[in-house]
């Protein structure tokens, strides 16, 4: 399993269901998640409004505040690419393939580890974001409520 926080590692997997439903951008190509600080890069046509950021931001937090149950189950790899992307499977992946479910907002196949409800996340916001070639970067945190 990759080693990242549980807490902020979910809140990855919100944001990125946020940003598809929102924006039909696909989920990130890019994240680097840490315990203080995270981004995850999206291919993205322009820069974000501050009234989309503050819109963004209070969708996380009210999947969050749902306090969703977040499980994991396995699927066989093709049943799995019925369900969710795999495109960034590596090509060695096995024939079972684990998936993160939170509540009915998100599904994925995943590694790493979770929380078990989103109400354990805290409070999601976004620090900043930028636009460069094509690539939205989203950073972000979480602040104990």
């Amino acid at each position: 399993m990759k080693n990242y926080n549980p807490k902020m590692h979910t809140a990855e997997h919100i944001l990125n269901q946020t940003m598809d439903r929102m924006f039909q951008c696909g989920r990130s190509f890019r994240a680097h998640i840490e315990k203080k600080k995270s981004k995850c890069d999206y291919k993205f046509p322009r820069m974000l409004t501050e009234k989309e950021i503050e819109k963004i931001e209070k969708q996380v937090n009210l999947i969050i505040s749902k306090d969703l149950p977040v499980k994991t189950y396995f699927l066989d790899l093709e049943e799995a690419r019925k369900v969710v992307d795999t495109s960034k499977l590596p090509s060695t992946a096995k024939d079972k393939i684990r998936i993160v479910k939170i509540g009915d907002y998100d599904q994925a196949a995943c590694i790493g580890e979770h929380v078990d409800s989103t109400r354990e996340i805290g409070k999601f916001k976004i620090s900043s974001v930028s636009f460069d070639a094509g690539i939205l970067r989203i950073r972000f945190k979480l602040e104990e409520e």
